[in-house]
């Protein structure tokens, strides 16, 4: 691949203000049988007339000007072997290998009018595969072809040939290269959220993005990543309103890796608190009354979350079931909540550290530490390893000292071996420990 610098330095941009940067003078066409090259010629009049001696363009000159316009454009760009995709060549009913058919004509139709008329920003998002960096590219193509100087780039090798800057063997200087990219009339970053989140990445990422926030500079973004994972100060400027329009191409599978915290809508429906049956597994006196105490107390707790409540019992007593109803009441009243089952909490932070991962470890662990609540469901059943325990360990210790508000269901026993996290979840200051004891919930009568 050609160097990003070299690229940029011969595109010179000096001045954004207009609509198209002057580009370098062209040469004058060879071989014309009616200018001789010059690109103009006189008009044959006589004496006298108004014509007599006036220059005129030659048309000869005018179509390669053109033609060498659009090529010094498409080199300048940066698409490379994305220069194939059109609006001409990319099937607008297409169906996508991991999107859905009707998210990505919408998407579709989006990136068709950005590029008929390249104002604000457009943000694409979808999973991976699902054909954002194609329309990315064809939007770049169509605004070439339309006169515009666009550059193109993915986010990775951009921080990269911004760093190879500071090597004293660069062509280029970090200044120079760093406000022909923020500045350049229309930009194009591909796969904003994958690269390293050093602080040093998102300060730059964030300046580019502020001074093309600011100017209202046409802009054009794709993300596998889901907003919340981005950082939060450029995910702010993604959503403004009255300069970005989002397009997500949504997954083709159900099958497809839900987010974190995702809970299906059909477990909201069935498990809520006027569903909580008290009887449905025939318990004895001393059961239903368990039930009936550990029914009141979600139910209040779901009122005004505060402090940490614990449901612990066997399998099948109604821990998830209430712990899901807590959760429905918030989400109905639009308040924020984290629902986790922890041993796929584990798996999911585990896979951040992939090279692929579109979520950032740093910023997915902060997110569930400092969540307004959390529920934790079925603390215990995770696999044990030492990296599992300690980040176990220091979600735990963090919303136990900050007082946040937290649910956690187990079947661990009270009696259990008081370890550093069980300590601190069963502390009386901060906790409620509500056990309950009752047949199966699942082996009831229907």
């Amino acid at each position: 691949m050609e160097d990003l610098g070299e690229i940029l330095r011969r595109l010179a941009i000096r001045n954004t203000s207009g609509d198209r940067p002057a580009l370098p003078d062209l040469e004058e066409p060879e071989g014309c049988e009616r200018c001789g090259g010059r690109g103009w010629f006189t008009v044959d009049a006589p004496v006298g007339s108004p014509d007599f001696g006036r220059a005129v363009a030659c048309v000869c000159h005018q179509k390669e000007r053109g033609e060498d316009r659009h090529g010094r454009l498409l080199m300048y760009s940066n698409l490379g072997s994305l220069s194939r995709f059109t609006f001409e060549t990319v099937e607008p009913e297409a169906p996508r290998l991991a999107g859905s058919r009707e998210s990505y004509e919408r998407a579709y139709r989006a990136a068709l009018d950005f590029a008929g008329s390249p104002s604000g920003w457009l943000v694409i998002q979808g999973p991976h595969g699902s054909g954002k960096t194609v329309l990315a590219a064809a939007i770049g193509n169509r605004c070439i072809a339309s006169g515009h100087v666009v550059f193109f780039s993915h986010v990775p090798d951009l921080l990269d040939h911004l760093r190879a800057t500071f090597s004293p063997s660069s062509d280029i200087g970090y200044s120079e290269l760093f406000e022909q990219v923020k500045s350049t009339p229309i930009l194009i970053l591909d796969g904003l959220g994958s690269h390293s989140a050093t602080p040093w990445a998102e300060e730059k990422l964030g300046q580019i993005v502020n001074h093309r926030h600011n100017a209202e500079l046409p802009t054009v973004f794709t993300s596998a990543a889901p907003m919340d994972a981005l950082d939060p100060y450029v995910a702010a400027r993604l959503r403004s309103a009255d300069l970005s329009r989002l397009a997500v191409i949504e997954p083709e599978s159900s099958e497809e890796e839900s987010p974190l915290g995702y809970i299906d809508p059909g477990m909201l429906r069935r498990m809520t608190f006027d569903a909580f049956d008290v009887r449905r597994s025939d318990p004895d006196a001393r059961q239903r009354a368990s039930l009936e105490y550990a029914h009141k107390m979600a139910v209040n707790f779901a009122a005004a979350p505060e402090g940490w409540l614990m449901l612990s019992g066997e399998t099948g007593v109604g821990k998830t079931h209430l712990a899901l109803a807590i959760a429905g009441e918030q989400i109905r009243q639009d308040r924020p909540v984290i629902f986790a089952f922890v041993p796929d909490l584990m798996d999911y932070l585990r896979q951040t550290f992939q090279p692929d991962s579109p979520i950032r470890y740093d910023r997915l662990f902060k997110e569930i530490r400092n969540a307004p609540l959390l529920i934790l469901d079925d603390l215990g059943k995770e696999r044990r390893s030492d990296w599992g325990a300690e980040k176990l360990y220091q979600i735990i210790v963090h919303r136990h000292n900050v007082r946040l508000p937290t649910v956690i269901t187990t079947m661990r026993e009270v009696s259990d071996e008081l370890d550093p996290i069980t300590s601190r979840v069963l502390d009386p200051s901060v906790s409620t420990h509500i056990r309950i004891e009752a047949p199966d919930y699942r082996k009831g009568k229907r």
